[in-house]
């Protein structure tokens, strides 16, 4: 089938593989402008521009899908469908229309739940324990049109945004390939509407986020740190500086207490630090300006011990006033 593939992040870049390699004539590849990045700001490609021009394919990068111009270069592929994956720009209504098919998109979710820009990481902050992947009808309205198939993945104690990230960006390739296979066959694709009764959203990640309230249990600050890996890692506070803390578990309490929320209770196997209920086993963290390191080299390399103390921003800012 004549394809328009429109994405840019790394997510989409399976899709894009797949659907070239099941022989589909992909026609127009959208992918946002170039942007500024890198310590010298220098204008990079996005992944799927890299991809699409390994291929020889055609790469369209407007700002915006609104102007008339660029709707009529568009329209001029005379597509049989386009395919959605992580575009990050607004498709008007007369984009979706274009193709013969209409437009379908590849969500990092189990719709209705988690709508929006975050689904991973929320997924994980809330302590789902499954997630998955939706293939579905774009509609105007935001992640709300019918399903046309899901994939399910369990949520593991260890598993993080980014190791989440990519076993859902291939499994979505391979949903889109079956269903772009059964729309070629049958010339439409079954789909179930949503329950607007189980809609969430999946908001856009704020930076507060990332800090490290030490008085949550243990459970809750390990979902917070597997879901902010790889960005925007989650923060605490120690000997003056800021500490980001890439991977952790939660454990239960052990001993007779008398430790303070934040207090370093062991470093021989991992950091561990008292919260609000539970232990947090911290196994991978960062000293500013440092390398990731595993617990045990961080220790060795920067004397933490037991009794110190990690601490919030606002509880910081108390301490120095």
């Amino acid at each position: 089938m004549r394809i328009i593939f429109a994405g840019t992040p790394e997510f989409a870049v399976p899709a894009l593989a797949a659907l070239i390699r099941a022989g589909h004539q992909v026609v127009m590849v959208l992918t946002q402008p170039d942007r500024p990045a890198g310590r010298g700001m220098k204008l990079k490609a996005s992944p799927i521009k890299v991809l699409a021009e390994e291929h020889g394919l055609l790469v369209f990068q407007p700002e915006s899908l609104k102007p008339a111009e660029v709707q009529a270069c568009i329209n001029e592929m005379n597509a049989d469908v386009m395919i959605v994956a992580a575009y990050g720009l607004i498709i008007p209504t007369a984009v979706l229309t274009m193709p013969k098919y209409g437009c379908y998109n590849i969500h990092a979710s189990l719709l209705p739940r988690w709508r929006g820009a975050a689904p991973i990481h929320r997924s994980i902050l809330s302590g789902d324990a499954v997630t998955g992947v939706t293939i579905m009808e774009v509609v105007p309205a935001l992640d709300a049109g019918a399903m046309v198939s899901k994939g399910e993945v369990p949520i593991t104690s260890t598993d993080t945004t980014q190791s989440l990230h990519d076993v859902l960006a291939n499994m979505g390739a391979d949903l889109m390939v079956q269903a772009m296979r059964e729309l070629e066959s049958n010339g439409h694709l079954a789909s179930t509407p949503q329950d607007e009764a189980l809609v969430t959203y999946a908001h856009k990640l704020g930076k507060a986020e990332a800090e490290i309230d030490w008085s949550n249990t243990a459970e809750i600050i390990a979902q917070q740190v597997r879901a902010f890996n790889p960005f925007p890692v989650a923060q605490s506070h120690w000997g003056g500086q800021v500490c980001r803390i890439w991977m952790a578990t939660s454990e239960p309490a052990f001993g007779d207490g008398g430790v303070k929320i934040g207090e370093v209770i062991d470093t021989h196997d991992g950091v561990l630090v008292a919260c609000g209920e539970g232990v947090l086993r911290i196994t991978e963290l960062q000293a500013p300006g440092g390398k990731r390191l595993a617990a045990h080299a961080f220790v060795q390399g920067h004397n933490l011990k037991a009794g110190d103390v990690f601490t919030t921003l606002s509880e910081l800012g108390k301490a120095v006033t």
